[in-house]
């Protein structure tokens, strides 16, 4: 018998509907039906709930098959969910362009170290996309943390392919413009990001 029909099984017997149910794991009652239809599992977590409540084993509930599969998925999620906040936090991290020297300025014949806020004498067709590029960055990894628990399909795939092209657009910008430690510094980012998206496949 599978999980979905076991589970239907038990809440029966215990005259529970799955709104009761529902409640008594904390959980949505169409996360329930979603279970009950064969549409999903619930977390290790909320299996170890459902055997507490109705006295039975984890083992009982769930097939070999079944507990690998649902081993595989949550393996799955966390590394996507570690993905998604090192993106995050990377994205975030661009920040830092606003505050510390990476740019170089002229002045009095001589080149300065300036931070972006401190640029003042590029040319506007560097300095606008410096100033569009980085804040868009820094709200879109702000929106990448923010958004973890978001399951639009669109967003989750396309989240950390839209953070990687903006960090690649953000390298070839400053490689232009002549700005050598902005590059280097989100060049960094950029490995860092390539790195963990080729352990994650």
């Amino acid at each position: 018998m599978k999980f979905n029909d076991k589970l239907q099984q038990l809440r029966k017997q215990r005259n529970l509907t799955q709104e009761e149910l529902a409640d008594v794991l904390y959980v949505s009652r169409t996360a329930v039906s979603k279970w009950e239809s064969g549409r999903g599992y619930p977390s290790i977590d909320l299996l170890k709930a459902i055997s507490k409540l109705f006295s039975v084993s984890i083992d009982e509930l769930l097939s070999g098959e079944e507990l690998i599969s649902l081993a595989e998925t949550e393996s799955k999620e966390k590394a996507e969910s570690f993905s998604d906040m090192v993106f995050g936090i990377l994205d975030c991290t661009m920040a830092l362009l606003f505050f510390l020297s990476f740019f170089g300025q002229q002045g009095d014949g001589m080149r300065y170290k300036v931070s972006l806020i401190a640029l003042t004498d590029a040319p506007d067709y560097s300095r606008i996309p410096y100033i569009v590029l980085v804040p868009l960055t820094v709200v879109f990894g702000i929106a990448i943390l923010a958004f973890q628990s978001f399951h639009n399909r669109i967003w989750v795939k396309s989240k950390l392919l839209v953070s990687l092209m903006l960090s690649i657009l953000s390298v070839l910008i400053f490689i232009i413009t002549g700005q050598p430690y902005a590059t280097i510094f989100v060049f960094c980012l950029l490995i860092i990001k390539g790195v963990l998206l080729i352990k994650q496949r």
